[in-house]
């Protein structure tokens, strides 16, 4: 049977990863979760991702996560918004600020998946896919 949101499976393999420190985390590769782990990646959430191409099965996305010490991490939460029971969709002059602008929202626009600065820069709303702080 097939995954109904992928979206949401990578977001909680994230969380789950991040809060036992795992180095890195596997999940399902698609053209959606590769430019939301290139968001996170250019956000600073995140220090990698690799595409793992295995022939027998699905290619696998590896995100690496990051840690400033032991104890503590970057990423403190990541919340989806947008779910295929309820999309949410924002104007460009409606975006919320997560953490009055210390976390990002990832919207995927017209022009692709971006962050909440980068959408009011532009003009461009969108569905609201997650919050990370």
């Amino acid at each position: 049977m097939g995954m109904t949101d992928p979206i949401a499976d990578m977001l909680t393999r994230i969380r789950n990863a991040n809060r036992v420190h795992f180095k890195s985390v596997d999940v399902l590769n698609s053209r959606i979760n590769l430019n939301m782990a290139k968001v996170l990646k250019k956000s600073g959430y995140i220090s990698g991702y690799d595409i793992k191409k295995d022939p027998q099965t699905h290619d696998v996305l590896r995100i690496y996560l990051k840690y400033p010490d032991a104890k503590r991490t970057v990423l403190t939460d990541i919340q989806r918004v947008s779910k295929p029971g309820r999309r949410v969709y924002v104007k460009s002059e409606k975006i919320p600020q997560v953490l009055n602008g210390y976390g990002i929202s990832i919207l995927s626009t017209s022009r692709g998946v971006m962050t909440d600065k980068e959408a009011r820069e532009l003009s461009l709303g969108g569905e609201l896919l997650c919050n990370v702080w």
